[in-house]
Order: C-alpha cells, then sequence, then structure tokens
C-alpha cells in the first residue's frame, strides 16, 4: 500500500484539478470515476466519486453490502498562503490510493464480494480557518454540501478518514478509530474493528474519543474535534471515523506534516474492512443491541439537525 500512497501523493503535491486525479485512476484501470465540480462562496473544489464493484455487489444485482469510504477534509493545499500539499490532504491521500489499490487488486484476480465507494473531493487553494490550538484547514464549500456530494445512499456501512491532529486530546502518532455512530447514537466501539486496527498497525489499537457535540451538525455553535463524524449527520447507515493523528498539535495547513507510513496504515486498514464487510458479519455494530437500546429509549435522529 506504501507504493500507492506514495504514487496519489505526487499527484495531489501542486495545483492539481478533479479531472487531473480521474485521468490518472482511469489509466490504472478505475472503470468508474465520477467529477462533481463545485463552486462555493471560498472557492472551487471537484467531487470526486469511484466505484469498485463486487462479485456479488447490488452494482451486479447481487445482495452483498455496499462499503462507503470518506476522503474528509477541507482542502489538500492552502494557496496562495501555503506552498505545498497540507496536513489536512491525509484523508483524501488514502481514500485514492484504497481506491488505486482496490483497482490493482481486480486486476490480478482478487475481487472482493460488495462494491466499494470511495469519495473525496480535489482543493490545492482551499481557505485557512482559525481556531485553537492550532489553526485548521477550511473547505470552499460548507458542510451540507460536503455531505451531499460524499455521502452515498447506496454505502451500507462508512469508514470517514480524516487528519486529526490539531487537538490535545490523543497524543499518539499513527491511526485510531472512532465509536460506531448511527442515527444520533454514539455506539460502543467494534471489537472486530479494534481487531483489524491492531492487525494493520502490529500495534495495539486506539480510539479517538467523541462526544455528542461531534456527532451534531457543523454551525450549530458547539465544539467539534473535526469533521471525522460529519457524514452521520447525512447517512443512516452506521459511521466510523478513521482518524490520522499526531503525538505533537500540528495544524491542519501545516506542510511537510503528511507521514506516509501512518497514511499508509488507515488506508490498509481501510481495505481489510472493505475485505470484511459482508451481509453475514456485524462489522460496525451489534444491531440487536441497537434495536433493544431504540426499544428502550427512542430514536436520537433529532441530534441530526441543525436547529
Amino acid at each position: 500500500m506504501l507504493k500507492q500512497i506514495l504514487e496519489i501523493k505526487d499527484i495531489l503535491d501542486g495545483m492539481v484539478t478533479g479531472n487531473d486525479v480521474a485521468d490518472y485512476l482511469r489509466e490504472r484501470g478505475a472503470k468508474s470515476v465520477i467529477i462533481t465540480p463545485i463552486d462555493g462562496e471560498q472557492g472551487h473544489t471537484d467531487f470526486l466519486k469511484i466505484q469498485i464493484n463486487g462479485t456479488m455487489g447490488k452494482s451486479v444485482g447481487g445482495d452483498e453490502p455496499t462499503l462507503g469510504i470518506i476522503g474528509r477534509l477541507g482542502g489538500i493545499g492552502a494557496r496562495p498562503n501555503r506552498i505545498g500539499i497540507v496536513s489536512d490532504a491525509d484523508g483524501a491521500i488514502a481514500a485514492l490510493a484504497v481506491a488505486l489499490k482496490l483497482v490493482e487488486m481486480q486486476e490480478r484476480g482478487d475481487k472482493l464480494r460488495g462494491d466499494v465507494i470511495i469519495c473525496t473531493h480535489i482543493c490545492p487553494n482551499a481557505p485557512i480557518l482559525p481556531h485553537k490550538p492550532v489553526p485548521l484547514m477550511n473547505s470552499p464549500v460548507d458542510m451540507e454540501m460536503l455531505n451531499k456530494y460524499e455521502v452515498s445512499q447506496e454505502m451500507d456501512a462508512i469508514l470517514s478518514v480524516d487528519a486529526t491532529k490539531g487537538n490535545i486530546i490523543l497524543n499518539n502518532r499513527g491511526i485510531a478509530i472512532t465509536q460506531t455512530v448511527l442515527n444520533g447514537y454514539i455506539l460502543p466501539v467494534s471489537q472486530e474493528l479494534l481487531e483489524l486496527e491492531s492487525y494493520c498497525t502490529g500495534m495495539l489499537p486506539v480510539v479517538l474519543p467523541i462526544c455528542q457535540y461531534d456527532i451534531t451538525p457543523y454551525g450549530n455553535g458547539l465544539s467539534h474535534i473535526n469533521s471525522i463524524v460529519q457524514p452521520s449527520v447525512a447517512a443512516n447507515v452506521p459511521v466510523v471515523g478513521v482518524a490520522i493523528t499526531a503525538q505533537s498539535t500540528v495544524p491542519g495547513c501545516a506542510t511537510g506534516s503528511c507521514q506516509e507510513t501512518d497514511i499508509r496504515d488507515a488506508a490498509v486498514f481501510c481495505v481489510e474492512v472493505a475485505k470484511s464487510f459482508t451481509k453475514e458479519t456485524d462489522l460496525f455494530y451489534n444491531k440487536t443491541e441497537y434495536n433493544r437500546c431504540i426499544e428502550l429509549y427512542g430514536e436520537f435522529t433529532h441530534f441530526k439537525r441543525s436547529e
């Protein structure tokens, strides 16, 4: 996977467009790449949607579930204020490397059972957002627009990959996963996903703590660690954040701060989840326990509302 990480990072390190990335993926064998250019109040970005069809996925009339992998970020660059690829680009690098890896796996005969949909966006000149303890990257479009083009209704579960280094909550370099978020509930951390995390890193699994504020929509006046679980606002399926973390506090707009081996761990984890995600598994949460919780305490979908 490190090979794919290096290739994608090299492509993204410049004034690149969504068309440039899409053309590269198509040259490497990707069959379905959709580009959606969007102009927002703070600039332009290109949304990418890559679909990798499984042997028994819904795209071919099968009944295996579809995994969504979202590379969540504000932008891959902060030009003209910063020259070069920024820390915030980690999510896009990881997601696109996963797409490239899955395409190569298919060409070599290793096909997954279910479909995989990978979404992210390409913006090399996104604005910088003042924030404590360090500045973050903003997006040229608002969170509602990000969710609109990155959360697909075909997804049956979502991994949201995001650089999560601008905080003093988790002081560990590598990756961490969040609890599963589903329709306003913060569910227990999946034991199966913790095992996969440990297998992929060769270390003990790490969990990024999130709170109720984090699963509410942006712009409501509440603090959010970042946008890692914001797809849960727009989705009715389980969402797990895959955070790329640091021991020190790193600004999202910092250049020279993309750690390729850490991004590799996140991307490999996503691929391994895709291999394991079938209709026979409760990979993201215990469905029986969740249904019991709904019976006892009711729906929590009101936490997905902005007002």
